[in-house]
């Protein structure tokens, strides 16, 4: 039944057709068995006095099984009825409150990994059925650790405990995967032996520790084909099978970044039954085994555009460095943003909402790179707008892309999550969202969190474009540089827009002041001979229908205006939308 593995501090239990039924089980299983080893071992290294139960024992292996056994009869009995029956129990006689305190030490060590289940459907139905098999295998596991976990303190102290704490025992993360279920090419045929997400069970809030907390570099265009398929073991690797807007992007995700892979479920949405019918238009290896990237650069993120095949490929090695939500989201949009310039739609680094506002309903585009105070001008705006906004919808948190369509221009979204930084948030802003947020590296620089703020129906949408405009991080406002600025011609408007001048917020390892072509690093800059005849035709769009194409001071890289900033930005396009006519 159980196919357990421990992969730095993940705990992975590969399930096919039951779990765990019983305390015996449990307490008989590899999982225990695994468990129990490790965290005596990590008990030994700093001579920790609750192996006083072990009468200096602690590594035998005869030792530890009996302490398994012991557990068995005090899941049953009292302590003293335990002990005299099982026999050889003196230590823990004499060591009760320190059994108690090993106990809760061994439950505690446990509950530090990031625990994951994999229901395997293969010539099954378990995705057919997914609550019944979430509800049979997660949560059952979930009752029986803290319920084994409960009994044996209760029989150790004689009595019940007078507060129970409902917390996650068994997994926060599960999923139900199939093999096979996916359009590939010929060439690519060894990822259909990869189990493909198809349900997510998530018990947020999931609290993440990523190896790294940002990304750096960028990803670079190789001419041959990075993914050295012949390494894979289909066993180590998981498929999350992504829409990104209308586009199915095939993301494989490596066991040592599980954690990360998993997350992706709150950024886009998971690919239907009837999406996979069609192909994808981009395969991501997130986690390639071994150096065979660094043939290609020092720091390989890459991506090859196989024409013979039709497909976009990205890859991105295994190691530590690399272990960072960037990395994934921002590589899965790189591949969209080429794929949609391919067929003739402009894609934009940006965030496009929807806001009616006092009567008035318009929808804005607000272009910048990281850190320049879109996410932050659209919160101060749900903050100051108040009861007069009538409604706001994010189309876009991050990427997106725009489509002409005869007289006008309309965009669409990417992602049905946002991942922001917490630290650029207002205080308390975060605690609204815990019930739904997984949240990254609390406590360090960076920290970020992702939750979903739209649905696919949403973003994949076609809405109407009334406001362009750039968010200008690193410009103070005066009587000259107001908040809101319009440009009246073409040639004015691409030059601050090609520029993508900003000021780096520390979210990658650029600092000061750095320019991105169209601030958007991610496909137009490494595509520009085919984005800048698309971004002239667009603006030239704008201008003839009369969009407002302009640039929003947000303050955000100005330091003491990193939450005044945006809020003078929101306030003044708030009052542009309410003057403008409907």
């Amino acid at each position: 039944m159980e196919n357990v593995k421990f992969v730095a501090n993940k705990a992975i239990i590969k399930i096919k057709y039951r779990t765990f039924e019983t305390a015996d089980e449990l307490l008989s299983s590899k999982l225990f068995h695994r468990l129990l080893a490790s965290c005596i071992n990590e008990l030994s290294l700093c001579q920790s006095p609750l192996l006083g139960i072990f009468s200096g024992e602690h590594k035998s292996i005869e030792r530890q099984r009996h302490f398994v056994r012991f557990c068995k009869y005090l899941y049953k009995l009292h302590f003293d009825d335990a002990a005299k029956l099982l026999g050889n129990c003196e230590a823990y006689v004499s060591n009760q409150r320190t059994l108690n305190d090993f106990v809760m030490y061994v439950y505690d060590y446990w509950r530090s990994y990031n625990r994951y289940i994999i229901c395997d459907s293969e010539n099954d139905t378990l995705d057919q059925r997914p609550y019944r098999t979430f509800m049979s295998t997660v949560e059952q596991l979930n009752h029986l650790i803290r319920g084994t976990y409960r009994t044996l303190l209760e029989n150790i102290n004689c009595r019940p405990p007078r507060v129970y704490r409902q917390i996650v025992a068994g997994a926060e993360v599960s999923v139900i995967a199939i093999p096979n279920v996916v359009r590939l090419p010929a060439k690519y045929a060894k990822l259909k032996n990869v189990l493909v997400i198809r349900q997510i069970l998530l018990s947020p809030p999931l609290i993440v520790n990523q190896p790294n907390n940002k990304r750096k570099g960028k990803f670079e265009q190789v001419s041959s084909n990075p993914l050295p398929l012949d390494e894979i073991n289909p066993g180590e690797w998981l498929c999350f099978p992504a829409k990104v807007g209308k586009q199915i992007v095939l993301i494989y995700f490596h066991e040592n970044f599980f954690e990360l892979g998993m997350s992706l479920c709150n950024l886009f949405e998971l690919a239907g039954d009837e999406d996979l019918t069609a192909k994808p238009v981009a395969i991501y290896m997130y986690g390639v085994p071994g150096d065979s990237l660094y043939k290609f650069s020092a720091h390989p993120t890459v991506f090859f555009d196989d024409i013979a095949n039709d497909i976009l490929v990205g890859a991105c090695p295994n190691k530590d460095e690399f272990g960072y939500f960037g990395y994934l989201k921002k590589m899965v949009l790189t591949l969209h943003n080429i794929h949609a310039m391919k067929i003739g739609m402009l894609p934009f680094h940006g965030a496009l909402i929807k806001i009616a506002y006092k009567g008035k309903k318009k929808t804005v585009l607000l272009m910048g790179d990281t850190g320049t105070g879109k996410s932050e001008t659209i919160e101060a705006i749900r903050e100051i707008g108040g009861q007069s906004i009538n409604s706001m919808q994010i189309i876009a948190d991050d990427m997106g892309s725009l489509e002409l369509q005869e007289n006008m221009v309309v965009g669409y979204g990417t992602e049905i999550g946002a991942f922001l930084r917490i630290d650029d948030l207002r205080p308390g802003y975060i605690y609204g969202k815990m019930d739904r947020a997984i949240i990254m590296n609390p406590t360090q620089t960076n920290a970020r969190v992702i939750y979903p703020v739209a649905t696919i129906e949403d973003i994949v949408a076609a809405h109407q474009i009334d406001f362009v405009l750039y968010a200008n991080n690193y410009e103070a406002t005066n009587d000259i540089k107001p908040a809101l600025e319009r440009f009246h011609d073409i040639d004015a408007a691409l030059a601050v827009f090609r520029s993508g001048q900003a000021m780096s917020k520390g979210t990658t390892n650029l600092s000061g002041m750095t320019n991105a072509y169209f601030a958007n690093v991610f496909g137009p800059d490494q595509y520009r001979n085919l984005h800048e005849p698309l971004a002239l035709k667009y603006f030239t769009k704008f201008f003839e229908c009369g969009i407002f194409v302009g640039q929003l001071r947000t303050q955000l890289g100005i330091p003491g205006m990193e939450f005044d900033g945006p809020k003078k930005s929101a306030k003044s396009l708030l009052e542009l939308i309410s003057n403008s006519v409907q």
